[in-house]
């Protein structure tokens, strides 16, 4: 029978077993030990694995960065969590500057595994500070991996393998994939990094979504389907390294590409794609969607213009592909079941 685990389920399995199976596998963070549990993604782990190896962190991002790079220098395996991306820029130097050069800078002998989970996403208008993806600064920084699943299969899969894993990673997690429900099988297994996923096949154009915005392009290939258009939607996965093989495939197939970004599009993920097509010589129709340039806003109205979503992702395709056509006007409404990818894989 098919088991069925939500996406802050699928996250609580695999540190619950890591934890279980490593005894150097630690967890810190704002929140972790708090009855909410970062969205119930790490509900009784302090109470199974005590408060040694679960515990809060105050207010200072840059000196607890410092702290897990130590205790990973020091043979631990430490996963920190951080409830706003936003807050990652305070532990930058340490990220940036310590973490990922310490295996380079000590010739392969010294390693530092660290995970970084980081959430993402608007959330009861946040605004500015609170609800930005900052992941494209840090596709740049060579010796950090980059991951951001959208199925709770893939959560789990790409947690552990990245507990496992000698270099710092940092975890994506949007919000509103923790309402995504899936197949997640119940032993423990890894998703290796640098491999993306086909979620739904097509001929006519390629969409490729990042984080949440894979199960967006689901729904606008559900949409576009019934303007009898043929999508191919590609879930990235892992963001560095980036399966860029994949999606040459598909777009020499469809000739069209439209890369949806959880993030602002100047030096982003799908500049970075599109590029790669361009040097790889692949012709086609190629656009990119993400934020709008300005800040985040915090009014439900002023996001509705600043987010990507199903619908306008569906109708940039349309004027793509059948441009002499009238404005496109959804003739339905999606049920969150048409577009939760439940696998298995």
């Amino acid at each position: 029978m098919e088991r069925i685990l939500s996406y802050p389920e699928a996250i609580r399995e695999a540190l619950d077993q890591e934890m279980t199976s490593d005894d150097s596998v630690i967890l810190m963070g704002q929140g972790v030990d708090d009855p909410k549990a970062i969205l119930g993604s790490t509900r009784g782990l302090k109470e199974k694995f005590g408060p040694v190896r679960v515990f809060d962190t105050p207010l200072a991002e840059d000196g607890m960065a410092g702290v897990a790079i130590g205790a990973a220098l020091a043979g631990l395996r430490p996963v920190q969590t951080h409830i706003r991306m936003d807050f990652v820029l305070l532990a930058m130097n340490q990220i940036v500057n310590m973490a990922a050069k310490m295996h380079y800078m000590y010739g392969g002998e010294v390693f530092c595994p660290i995970v970084i989970r980081s959430l993402i996403g608007k959330s009861w208008g946040q605004g500015p500070q609170h609800s930005q993806s900052i992941y494209p600064l840090l596709m740049n920084i060579p010796g950090l991996r980059i991951v951001a699943p959208a199925t709770a299969y893939d959560a789990k899969g790409c947690l552990i393998h990245a507990i496992r894993d000698n270099n710092p990673v940092m975890m994506i997690e949007h919000r509103h994939l923790y309402y995504q429900k899936g197949h997640v099988p119940e032993h423990s297994y890894t998703v290796p990094f640098g491999r993306g996923r086909i979620l739904r096949e097509g001929r006519d154009i390629t969409l490729v979504g990042i984080s949440q915005m894979a199960i967006e392009c689901i729904r606008a290939g559900q949409y576009l389907q019934d303007a009898g258009i043929s999508a191919e939607v590609i879930d990235p996965v892992c963001l560095s390294p980036l399966d860029t093989d994949l999606i040459a495939e598909s777009v020499s197939k469809t000739g069209n590409l439209i890369v949806v970004d959880n993030a602002w599009m100047t030096c982003g993920a799908g500049a970075e794609i599109i590029a790669v097509l361009v040097e790889r010589k692949i012709q086609a129709n190629v656009h990119r969607m993400g934020f709008s340039p300005v800040p985040c806003p915090t009014t439900p109205t002023l996001e509705e213009h600043f987010y990507p979503d199903a619908k306008k992702i569906t109708s940039q395709a349309l004027s793509m592909l059948r441009p002499e056509r009238t404005a496109w006007v959804p003739s339905r409404e999606l049920d969150i079941e048409e577009v939760e990818f439940k696998g298995p894989f």
